[in-house]
Formats: structure tokens, C-alpha cells, sequence
């Protein structure tokens, strides 16, 4: 049988983060229901699982465009800083990926950036942090 997209991105999320599709699930469903679902089939299993870039390149590929688009979007940089992770990328990596981001989004974005990924690895090192 060959997988669908769905499975395909279902696939890509256990790596990254088992448990996305529920939290999104019970955020978001109710109020659009199926979000969830269409997220992972068409975020993950249609973008992340193409060929031609590796999942720790599209990781920090996603984290350099959220560095660039601001401060507003802090909650999902956050995330996908912790899917970098996950997908193998270092924190000097993702460190280096924002700070380069300071050329196209500028200063203000950049020190935005770097916020979110400090706040993320000084979680994952606290007592009973993730990492």
C-alpha cells in the first residue's frame, strides 16, 4: 500500500513530536474541526516529506522564517526550534541559523529569535525538562 500523505506526515510528527496532532486536536478542532489532521497531511506530509532536503535542513529552514517574520511568532518558533532538535540539528545550528536572520529581518527580530531559543534550551536543561 503506498502512504498517503497523511501517513507520510504522521510518520515525520512521531519523529519530531509525538504527541502534535492531539495537542492541536484539542486546541483546535473544536472550533475547526479536522485542523489537526489537515496540518500534519499538508504541513508534514506534504512539505517536510519531499525529497530534495533532509528534515534537519527543513527544520532550520522553518526556524530561520519564523526568525524573520517576528516576535508574533514566538509560540511556534518555540516549537519548531524543539523539532529541530529533534530532527538532529544542534543549538550552535539553530543558534547560527536565527543570528544569520539578523541580515534580512534585522536586529529586532534576531534578538526575538534568540530569545525563544534560549527560553527552549534552558527548559529542556531544568529539572524534568525535556532534554
Amino acid at each position: 500500500m503506498i502512504p498517503t500523505a497523511l501517513d507520510k506526515g504522521r510518520q515525520i510528527v512521531a519523529r519530531l513530536n509525538p504527541e502534535l496532532e492531539e495537542a492541536l486536536a484539542e486546541r483546535y478542532d473544536a472550533l475547526l474541526p479536522g485542523f489537526s489532521e489537515s496540518l500534519v497531511e499538508w504541513a508534514y506530509g506534504r512539505h517536510y516529506a519531499r525529497e530534495g532536503l533532509d528534515l534537519r535542513t527543513r527544520q532550520l529552514c522553518t526556524v530561520a522564517a519564523l526568525t524573520v517574520l517576528g516576535g508574533q511568532t514566538a509560540p511556534q518558533l518555540k516549537v519548531n526550534i524543539e523539532h529541530t532538535l529533534a530532527a538532529g540539528a544542534s543549538e550552535t545550528e539553530i543558534l547560527e541559523a536565527i543570528w544569520q536572520m539578523a541580515v534580512y529581518g534585522g536586529l529586532p527580530a534576531a534578538i526575538n529569535g534568540l530569545n525563544a531559543a534560549r527560553e527552549v534550551f534552558e527548559a529542556r536543561r531544568a529539572p524534568g525538562g525535556p532534554g
